[in-house]
C-alpha cells in the first residue's frame, strides 16, 4: 500500500502517538475503551494532545481499576465511545498526513478499529508503526532485557513515566519513539517509505 507522505522524512512526518485505557484485553471478548490519550507530534515537537475518559457501558473489572486508577465512578458521566470516536478521528487527521504510532499496536488497533465500527464511522487507513516492533528490531538484549514500554522508558530516561493512564503512556512513547529513530539513522532509515519497509 502506497501513502502521498512516503516520501516525506521521518522528520517531516506527522505522527500521532495513541495510547488506550480497557476493561479488558480484546474487544472480541466484550471489552471496551474507558480512556484514550494521544499525542501529535511533528519535527520532533509536540504539536498537540488529546485525552477522554471513556464510559465503557459495563461495570470496570476490580482487577483493572487497580491497574489504571481508572473506576467506575470517573467514567460514570463521560460521554460514550461513540461521542469520542468522531472528535478522535478529527485531532488525528487524514492518513494522508497522519501517521499512527502505539506501544503494542495491534490491542491498540483491536480496540479502535472495533470503536469505529460500532460507532458506524468508516476507519481511515493510516499507516501504523509499533513501538514495541520496532524495539525488537533495534534494540539488543545488551540494551534492554524487554521491550515493555516501563523498560524502554527506563532505558531512554523519558520525561514522563508509564502509569496505564493513557496520556501518560502516550507520552512515554512520544520519547521512546524520539529515541529508537536516533538508532535508526544507522539502519540508513530516514524516510517514512523507509520505515515502513524495516
Amino acid at each position: 500500500m502506497s501513502f502521498p507522505l512516503d516520501n516525506r522524512t521521518l522528520a517531516e512526518t506527522t505522527f500521532v502517538v495513541v495510547d488506550l485505557e480497557t476493561t479488558g484485553w480484546s474487544p472480541a471478548s466484550g471489552a471496551a475503551i474507558t480512556e484514550i490519550g494521544a499525542v501529535k507530534v511533528s519535527g520532533g515537537k509536540v504539536i498537540a494532545e488529546f485525552q477522554s475518559l471513556i464510559n465503557p457501558g459495563s461495570p470496570i473489572p476490580e482487577l483493572i481499576t487497580n491497574i489504571t486508577g481508572i473506576s467506575d465512578a470517573m467514567v460514570m458521566e463521560s460521554p460514550w465511545i461513540h461521542e469520542v470516536v468522531p472528535i478522535f478521528l478529527e485531532f488525528c487527521g487524514s492518513p494522508e498526513e497522519t501517521v499512527l504510532v502505539a506501544h503494542n499496536a495491534p490491542f491498540d488497533m483491536s480496540f479502535l478499529l472495533a470503536a469505529v465500527a460500532a460507532a458506524a464511522f468508516d476507519w481511515p487507513q493510516f499507516p501504523v508503526i509499533d513501538t514495541a516492533y520496532l524495539a525488537r528490531k533495534i534494540l539488543t538484549k545488551d540494551d534492554v532485557p524487554n521491550n515493555k514500554l516501563e523498560t524502554l522508558a527506563a532505558y531512554y530516561g523519558t520525561n514522563s513515566q508509564p502509569n496505564h493512564r493513557a496520556l501518560d503512556d502516550s507520552r512515554a512513547t512520544v520519547d521512546v519513539l524520539h529515541g529508537l529513530f536516533e538508532r535508526l539513522g544507522s539502519f540508513g532509515v530516514t524516510t517514512l517509505a523507509e520505515l515502513l519497509d524495516f
